[in-house]
């Protein structure tokens, strides 16, 4: 589904996506295509499923007009007692 369909079924919505297809451009992923997983119904619980997020499924609200995420290099992180 196009992200433009998805505004359109679920406007001004948080809803859990899975990225079909997407392009880089600037450093940012611009997501093209998306399935929808389901619908959120508080920010509260938008804030919990994006925790639980990973890979190309994640937690979106329909009042953007376009997905873009940006690239953050991972290089240099360090996670506390892995060390």
């Amino acid at each position: 589904m196009l992200w433009s369909e998805v505004r359109e079924v679920y406007p001004d919505q948080y809803v859990v996506l899975q990225a079909l297809s997407f392009h880089i451009k600037d450093n940012k992923k611009v997501v093209d295509e998306v399935a929808v997983i389901k619908t959120i119904d508080s920010a509260r619980d938008a804030t919990r499923e994006l925790v639980r997020s990973s890979g190309d499924r994640f937690v979106y609200h329909t009042s953007k007009e376009k997905i873009e995420i940006e690239i953050r290099p991972t290089n240099g992180l360090r996670i506390r007692g892995l060390q």
